[in-house]
């Protein structure tokens, strides 16, 4: 279970790849205390790209159908690009899995122009070139682990610039885009297992924690209160056993989120 696993910190290692041995058949359960993880300041979580190989051993997920056009602006408030950045980087797993070269290559680019627009292109744009060279030789998981590294490079250019708040957003615009995919998959096939990996309450609180600490000047624009609005809405829905309502629900809440940061408004 991923409830109660310690301490962590949310390095940039948000996306890793784990790829099972050839051959190797599905478990029986799945044990999520097994799962490799990353830290986020004072939690250990799973990497998310394991979450992704669980539901992929739990059935066939139709990726091609989760896959959205996110609206990239590159002008406007920073604290949208950067929840813009994360759920990006986050769709850009989702392309993976559906194996779409034209979307992963469109993503690579994306991630480039969000990551100028916050003034850290040049620590992506080596990952950014490759993601759409290796996106054209169909490498999937040399993608995977050029997508992991753009992540975790912008988080420390943002730390190491003093925006800590902003490599904080790239976190949870991540973390939401994942969460309503991962609930969209779920709904579909109903599963225990599948239930339990959105088992994250402590990853929620840390976010929860984050947003309230913010100084008031981000705290009080409209999206970030959106945002703490709904992660507070999910809590009491993760912070009990996962049912099918639970998950629909968790499904709806981060559409509309996701939604929020993707809005011209």
């Amino acid at each position: 279970m991923i409830r109660n696993l310690g301490k962590t910190v949310f390095a940039a290692t948000y996306f890793l790849l784990a790829i099972p041995g050839p051959g190797e058949a599905p478990p029986n359960h799945i044990d999520l205390s097994k799962f490799p993880a990353t830290q986020l300041d004072d939690i250990v979580v799973p990497l998310p790209s394991e979450v992704f190989n669980v539901l992929d051993k739990l059935g066939t997920p139709n990726w091609q159908e989760q896959l959205r056009e996110p609206v990239v602006r590159t002008r406007g408030e920073r604290e949208q690009i950067a929840l813009l950045l994360g759920s990006v980087i986050a769709e850009g797993f989702v392309a993976v899995e559906a194996a779409d070269k034209a979307r992963v290559k469109q993503i690579g680019r994306d991630v480039l122009e969000l990551a100028r627009a916050i003034g850290v292109e040049s620590t992506v744009l080596t990952r950014t070139n490759s993601i759409v060279t290796k996106a054209d030789a169909g490498d999937w998981i040399g993608v995977r682990r050029e997508l992991d590294g753009a992540l975790t490079d912008v988080k420390n250019a943002m730390i190491k610039l003093k925006d800590a708040q902003l490599a904080h957003l790239v976190s949870l615009g991540g973390w939401l885009r994942g969460t309503e995919v991962l609930t969209a998959v779920v709904q579909k096939s109903y599963s225990s297992d599948g239930a339990d990996l959105l088992n994250q309450p402590d990853l929620l609180r840390y976010f929860q924690e984050r947003l309230a600490g913010m100084p008031p000047r981000m705290r009080n624009k409209p999206l970030v209160n959106r945002m703490q609005k709904g992660l507070d809405e999910i809590s009491p829905l993760i912070n009990q056993r996962v049912t099918p309502d639970s998950v629909r629900r968790i499904n709806v809440i981060t559409g509309q989120m996701v939604r929020a940061i993707n809005s011209r408004a």
